[in-house]
């Protein structure tokens, strides 16, 4: 009880944030290398062994990654209500997508074995493909549409409203900006996955994963670079106009947002938060020295040094907005004003200080004892048991 009294609603916010915030980079450095694997499976692998090489790299690991995202996606819906229900609203379309994506590639990777035919295989490679590059190019897409700002609006009783269909409300987030945000999500986790192949396999899959990996993190670097121009001198950002109640309730109708000058003024405020592009920027360049190298270790090190600047530095920009609204700058969600109640974030928090040392505890365990090069003597040696 007195733990509470000190944890006051205001901190316990601002910590929930930065716990959403690691809940998706850990997603992105795990799953996001899974993924980019099978988005480089057709180009990587030229033979059925070197594919079966490739997918048995993460055969092991994939289902365990993906707790990361049933993690976020569950403290979406307990820690941040209204971001979960307006999210889903606006998204279905797009949601639905990764879903089924992600419905697709596990289905891929039992089955593929299953039977020893070309054509059976071939079909099932493809669908590890899809499966795989459209989350990692949608993820990317839903990112820069949030940097845009969304088009809903909240009625009084907080009811998130969308104009248009679902078809129409999912061909309206593929704009400009958006897209060019999931170019940078699918080619650095192009580059994520090409430093785990180069890390996990050997001979010709490792070096065409190089190869294409060091035009991929040049890709993504480029594009962060561009998509930060665009956002200083093309797209307004949001900002209060009043008073703010960092500890009032968690209605977003409370508040009075406008938008105005450019995302980027928030360096201008926070200065320190200009470590987080820099970050990224950096882990790119040392992957791509890394890939072109060869070097393993160092360069899936630098490549998680890449994703988590580039993440962090969205959520930085973006504080203390979650989902702005351009219909209606009011309807916004904040990070002072979409949350649970007080006692329900500390009850979280206490539970996760548990259970999430546990998880990673567990990851790294699993990741020790996992630990080696496939080869393909491994796999035509057990043929009948690796994917």
């Amino acid at each position: 009880m007195i733990l509470f009294e000190l944890i006051s609603f205001d901190v316990l916010r601002v910590i929930w944030w930065a716990l959403l915030g690691v809940l998706l980079i850990g997603f992105a450095l795990t799953d996001g290398f899974d993924m980019g694997v099978g988005a480089l499976l057709p180009f990587v692998a030229k033979t059925d062994v070197e594919r079966r090489v490739a997918i048995n790299t993460v055969g092991p690991v994939w289902e365990g990654n993906q707790v990361w995202f049933i993690l976020g996606g569950g403290a979406i819906f307990a820690a941040w209500p209204p971001l979960y229900a307006v999210s889903f609203s606006g998204f279905y379309l797009a949601m639905f997508a990764v879903l089924a994506a992600f419905i697709l590639r596990p289905v891929a990777f039992k089955y593929r074995s299953k039977r020893d035919e070309p054509r059976w295989r071939q079909r099932w490679d493809w669908a590890l493909f899809v499966g795989s590059a459209v989350p990692a190019l949608l993820f990317g897409v839903a990112v820069g549409n949030v940097l845009l700002g969304v088009p809903f609006y909240l009625t009084e009783d907080l009811m998130p409203m969308y104009p248009g269909n679902s078809f129409t409300k999912f061909a309206g987030l593929l704009r400009p900006f958006a897209l060019l945000a999931g170019l940078v999500s699918l080619s650095m986790l192009l580059m994520h996955g090409a430093a785990w192949l180069s890390l996990k396999a050997e001979g010709p899959v490792a070096q065409r994963a190089r190869t294409i990996g060091s035009v991929a993190g040049i890709v993504a670097g480029v594009s962060y670079g561009l998509a930060g121009l665009w956002l200083t001198f093309g797209i307004d950002g949001f900002a209060f106009t009043g008073e703010v109640a960092t500890n009032g309730p968690s209605n977003p109708l409370y508040n009075e947002v406008t938008r105005e000058g450019g995302w980027l003024a928030a360096y201008g405020a926070r200065p320190w938060i200009a470590v987080a592009p820099l970050v990224g920027f950096l882990g790119i360049a040392l992957a791509v020295r890394g890939l072109r190298a060869g070097r393993e270790v160092s360069t899936l090190l630098w490549s998680k040094m890449a994703i988590t600047g580039i993440i962090a530095s969205v959520g930085l920009t973006m504080f203390p907005f979650i989902l702005p609204s351009t219909l209606d700058p009011n309807s916004s969600l904040t990070v002072w004003d979409a949350s649970s109640s007080h006692q329900t974030l500390f009850i979280m928090l206490i539970a996760t200080v548990i259970f999430l040392p546990l998880i990673l505890l567990y990851t790294a365990w699993v990741y020790k004892v996992l630990w080696g090069k496939v080869t393909e003597a491994d796999v035509t040696e057990n043929s009948q048991t690796l994917y």
